[in-house]
C-alpha cells in the first residue's frame, strides 16, 4: 500500500536580495504563495552571496489516526518526503547533498510571493517566523533561517550524482519522533547540506513545486507499508496455481472494475487471471478455462497517472498482489491521488525463468 499525505503548508526564504531586479532584500520577504519553493546558493563575482531553504509541513495527527486505524506498529511502515524539481537538470552540479531537519518552532506559510512589487513581509521570512499584515507584530525566529534540529539524530539526507533532483528522502524517524511527542512537528526544513550552502566555487538553483501549483507533483509524504495477504493453497479455494513456467500464455483480465472512485474510497481492485487458450483434448462435454491465483511474490501491481505518464505507484515490495477463493486482488486508498484524472493500473507478474511480463491492458479509472 502506498498512501499519500499532502503539505498542508509551504514556503521558501531567502537571506538576500533579488539583486537582478530591484535589489530590495529579500530577508524579510514572504513567498507562501509562490508556485515553486526556490532552493538555491546564489554567487557575486565568484563569491557566495546569499542561500535560500525550504520549509514545509504537514498534518501528523492525520497519519497518527491513519496508522492507528490501520494497526500499524513502529518498524512496520516506511515514509518517504518527496518533492518534484520544476526546471530539470540544467544548471545542476554534477554531485551535491541535502539535508532535512525538524523545524524547532511554529511558521506562518503568508501569502506574499517573489514577484510581489512593493514586497509582502507578513508571514515567514528569514528573520521573521510570524509577521502580521500591518507589520505591526512581528516573532523573530530564534535562530536566523529557520530553528531546526541539527543533531545526527534528527537530520536525513539525500546525496545526487548524475541524477535526477527530485526528492525522495526516508524521513521515517523524523515523522516517528513527530507521532511520538518526542518533538512537536513544525514540519521540516530543506537546505543544502554542511558547508556547501554557504561556499564558493559551487552554484545550486533548485526550482520544486508547491502546493500551489494545482499540480500532481505538489509536496507530500509516501506512506508505504505491505499490506498483502500471504497466499496458501487453503486460502485460494478452486483457484489453480497460474502456470508460470512459459510454457503456457497467460491472461489477466480486470473484474469488476467501475469507472470512477471517490477520492475517500478504500478499493479493492480484483484480476482474473487464467491460461489464454484451453489446452485441445478429446471430450464429449463442453471445455472451460479455470481460474487462476498468481503465486505468493509473484504479482505486483503499479499506478501511473495517464495524463503526464508518471508513475504514482511504483512496482515495489509494497505492492504485492493478494488473492483469495475469488481471484487475484490488491487494496488501494485512494486518498492522496488527486480528483478528475485518469490513472492506469500495471500488473507484473514474475515468472519462474526470470522473466518479468508486464500486462497493461486498458486497467483504468478516474478519481471524483
Amino acid at each position: 500500500m502506498h498512501k499519500f499525505f499532502h503539505a498542508t503548508k509551504d514556503s521558501w526564504i531567502s537571506s538576500g536580495s533579488n539583486s537582478d531586479t530591484t535589489g530590495i532584500s529579500q530577508r524579510d520577504q514572504n513567498f507562501g504563495k509562490d508556485q515553486i519553493l526556490e532552493l538555491k546558493k546564489k554567487m557575486y563575482n565568484q563569491q557566495f552571496d546569499h542561500n535560500t531553504r525550504v520549509l514545509v509541513q504537514f498534518d501528523t495527527d492525520e497519519i497518527k489516526n491513519y496508522v492507528s486505524e490501520s494497526n500499524l506498529s513502529t518498524g512496520t511502515y516506511s515514509a518517504s518526503l518527496r518533492l518534484y524539481e520544476a526546471n530539470g537538470v540544467q544548471g545542476l552540479p554534477e554531485s551535491y547533498t541535502l539535508s532535512i531537519h525538524p523545524l524547532l518552532e511554529e511558521w506562518d506559510e503568508g501569502l506574499g510571493k517573489v514577484s510581489d512589487d512593493p514586497k509582502v513581509t507578513a508571514g515567514c521570512s528569514y528573520e521573521y517566523r510570524k509577521k502580521s499584515q500591518s507589520g505591526d507584530v512581528e516573532t523573530a525566529w530564534s535562530q536566523p533561517g529557520g530553528a531546526f534540529a541539527s543533531s545526527s539524530t534528527y537530520t536525513v539526507t539525500q546525496s545526487f550524482n548524475h541524477e535526477s533532483p527530485d526528492i525522495n528522502a526516508d524521513v521515517t524517524k523524523l515523522l516517528q519522533a513527530h507521532m511520538d511527542g518526542a518533538l512537536t512537528n513544525y514540519g521540516y526544513l530543506i537546505k543544502l547540506s554542511g558547508s556547501r550552502e554557504t561556499s564558493s566555487g559551487s552554484f545550486e538553483d533548485l526550482k520544486f513545486f508547491s502546493s500551489d501549483t494545482h499540480t500532481i507533483y505538489n509536496p507530500k509524504i509516501e506512506f508505504k507499508y505491505d499490506d498483502h495477504v500471504v497466499i496458501t493453497g487453503s486460502a485460494t479455494g478452486s483457484l489453480n496455481a497460474l502456470d508460470l513456467t512459459g510454457a503456457t500464455e497467460n491472461l489477466l483480465y480486470k473484474k469488476s472494475f467501475r469507472d470512477s472512485y471517490n477520492h475517500e474510497e478504500t478499493v479493492k481492485f480484483r484480476f482474473g487471471a487464467r491460461s489464454r487458450y484451453i489446452t485441445k483434448t478429446f471430450s464429449t462435454s463442453v471445455q472451460t478455462v479455470s481460474g487462476s491465483f498468481i503465486p505468493e511474490g509473484s504479482g505486483s501491481y503499479s499506478i501511473v497517472d495517464m495524463a503526464t505518464g508518471e508513475t504514482v505507484v511504483p512496482f515495489s515490495s509494497f505492492t504485492s498482489m493478494s488473492c483469495d477463493s475469488t481471484s487475484p486482488y490488491f487494496i488501494q486508498d485512494m486518498g492522496g491521488f488527486y480528483p478528475q484524472r485518469v490513472y492506469k493500473i500495471l500488473v507484473q507478474v514474475d515468472h519462474d525463468d526470470g522473466q518479468k511480463i508486464i500486462y497493461d491492458d486498458n486497467f483504468e479509472f478516474t478519481v471524483v
